[in-house]
């Protein structure tokens, strides 16, 4: 769950690092998924002995799939304005892939706060800087500024 901030605090939090996500194990059943939802079948997704023969070792999940993880892995990992009635995903100022998951790999989320805009009555730009760890490894998944819209009653 967000944590309700009052709306005169709000600048505080930008700066802040607001903690990290749970590990959570990338299997290759949610891959396999992720292939058929997306219609993705490249076989270093779905295809474990083929994949093998790649410098991968073996699968690696979809980058999209672990993109779309961030909305389970930030859940707790947010700031809102008090009285926030929605947060709509906005969209992502960048997006870099660094390192690919390989399946059976834990990843979790780290979130900072980077900018917070009052866009109108009600209405506020949150900008989060994501970082996707793989546990055991010195380079991220992922780094993202990933961008919501809050809207208060």
């Amino acid at each position: 769950m967000k944590q309700a901030v009052p709306q005169e605090e709000l600048e505080s939090y930008v700066g802040k690092h607001l903690g990290y996500s749970e590990w959570m194990v990338v299997d290759q059943d949610r891959v396999n998924a992720f292939a058929d939802v997306t219609l993705d079948h490249q076989y270093i997704h779905v295809d474990p002995e083929a994949a093998a023969q790649t410098p991968f070792g073996g699968t690696i999940a979809h980058g999209f799939l672990t993109l779309s993880l961030l909305v389970h892995l930030t859940a707790d990992l947010t700031v809102a304005p008090e009285r926030t009635l929605m947060s709509i995903n906005y969209g992502f100022d960048k997006v870099r892939f660094l390192a690919p998951v390989r399946v059976g790999k834990a990843i979790r989320a780290g979130v900072e706060v980077r900018e917070i805009a009052a866009k109108g009555p009600g209405r506020y730009l949150m900008t989060y800087g994501v970082t996707v760890e793989i546990e055991g490894e010195d380079k991220p998944a992922l780094v993202a500024d990933w961008l919501g819209m809050a809207v208060t009653g």
